[in-house]
């Protein structure tokens, strides 16, 4: 509870709304032309001086209400999201759904069969999917489309069917990736790709059907859930939608940039002859599947010209058709899947972009920051010999050889969120030099054997990175 007078509230309650102003209207530029990024609204601090976590539930139980139970003006900094740096949003999200998994979990218990409990009780306290590798799309769709909501809120526990590893979160992290590159396969139809920004977007008139775009939002939301990092290549407009933020021609851009740099020229153009020069109406044209048909943007649109008084109008309708209109059904049903895992409150405070990263990570590497955080196990320490020549090797690697080794290490090549101080390996050292070094992606652990001499490591180690996907007996 914040100290002070009603007085001093009040004031502080005064300015953080001043602040709340500011940061409204710099979202009004768009992020491409935001006078302040949104990070300079941070005040890390925060953090330090109050329980956020506290503070959050107090703001649910206290939404409408003014006042504490002791009549004093009451102050919720939840009210202010954009205060909180992405590190305290994390830490807050993952501690509401601990408690929510543990709430699941306790629930399940004492609902479920005696019996069941006495004789399997990981089966009723997880989300459990049994997964065959060369079916993996239809499989889970059999089995996650047939859980409610309750189901979905135990920690999620996958079993690739004939293989022997155990599910500490290495096997989830390979679930996660073989499947999403597997929805994502041009084959299936469901997503547009974009050359130039290799972005993708639902795809108009898909054949798919709406519970297969579901699922994928169930997947994006069991992901977060779950505290795991997916490659999941959706421009920010995606975020924005999902937090109910309007998307703009800014967003376009993320996946069209010639057409967003052809509007904005449309847009900048002064003369009053733009019906001869641009020679548009208000309608257009799109492909299905071989098919080419002319879609009005509004009614009669066919028989509107595009003119100097009425272009911003022909825009905004076009952002609209491309980012709304034309894939309102597959985005409601994502939409409707991702929050049967995610609808709490909690991921309101997330600004978009931060929501994105959350989803995908992000490319700030910091490799000496990797290699500080490192802890050693067995025989090894920071002055041990093949540690020394270990580092001088990682460092040499090109860039994609590196991103090669964090997927190795870690199954995916992004870091999270709050950056690569949140990523800890652990070297552990073995005995016989035969053998490739082996990574446990569940605990990021690096099992590596005491090589002695620079050339044998560099080998060992890039012709493990590049043989990495797969669990066995390891």
């Amino acid at each position: 509870e914040i100290a002070g007078t009603d007085t001093d509230r009040r004031v502080l309650i005064s300015a953080l709304k001043v602040l709340e102003l500011l940061y409204k209207e710099n979202l009004k530029y768009g992020k491409k032309s935001m006078r302040l990024p949104y990070e300079e609204f941070y005040i890390p601090e925060i953090g330090e001086k109050i329980d956020i976590r506290t503070d959050y539930m107090n703001w649910l139980a206290s939404k409408g209400s003014s006042f504490t139970r002791s009549n004093k003006i009451k102050i919720s900094f939840c009210e202010f999201p954009f205060l909180f740096d992405s590190t305290a949003k994390t830490l807050l999200l993952r501690a509401d759904a601990t408690r929510q998994m543990q709430g699941a979990m306790q629930d399940a218990v004492l609902h479920s069969n005696p019996m069941q409990l006495f004789f399997n009780p990981t089966q009723v306290q997880f989300l459990n999917l049994n997964i065959h590798r060369n079916n993996i799309v239809q499989d889970t769709i059999n089995q996650l489309l047939f859980h409610g909501i309750t189901d979905f809120k135990r920690p999620l526990r996958v079993t690739f069917i004939g293989e022997e590893a155990e599910d500490a979160g290495g096997v989830r992290k390979e679930f996660f990736l073989l499947l999403i590159r597997e929805i994502l396969n041009p084959d299936y139809g469901m997503f547009t790709e974009f050359t130039e920004t290799r972005a993708i977007w639902f795809r108009e008139g898909a054949i798919e059907t709406d519970a297969t775009y579901a699922l994928i939002g169930i997947v994006c939301g069991l992901a977060i859930y779950n505290f795991t990092i997916i490659h999941l290549p959706f421009p920010l407009a995606l975020y924005k939608k999902l937090l109910g933020v309007p998307t703009s021609i800014d967003d376009l851009s993320d996946l069209d940039p010639l057409l967003a740099k052809n509007l904005y020229k449309l847009l900048e153009y002064d003369g009053e002859d733009v019906e001869d020069v641009f020679c548009l109406n208000f309608s257009v044209t799109q492909d299905f599947f071989g098919e080419t048909k002319s879609i009005p943007l509004k009614e009669g649109g066919d028989e509107i010209p595009v003119t100097s008084a009425n272009k911003q109008e022909y825009v905004d309708l076009l952002v609209n058709y491309k980012l709304n209109k034309s894939v309102d059904s597959q985005y409601q049903a994502f939409h409707s899947g991702f929050y049967k895992v995610c609808g709490d409150s909690v991921l309101k405070l997330f600004h978009p972009l931060e929501l994105m990263a959350l989803v995908v990570g992000n490319e700030n590497y910091d490799w000496n920051e990797l290699e500080k955080n490192t802890e050693y196990k067995g025989e090894f320490a920071a002055d041990h010999t093949t540690i020394k020549i270990f580092w001088e090797v990682f460092h040499e690697l090109s860039l994609e050889q590196k991103k090669e080794f964090l997927k190795f290490l870690t199954g995916t090549d992004r870091i999270p969120i709050m950056g690569m101080k949140a990523l800890k390996m652990i070297i552990q050292s073995t005995s016989d030099t035969n053998y490739l070094p082996v990574a446990h992606t569940c605990v990021t652990q690096l099992d590596l054997p005491t090589f002695n001499t620079k050339s044998k490591l560099k080998y060992k180690l890039v012709q493990a990175i590049q043989q990495s996907e797969g669990f066995g007996l390891v």
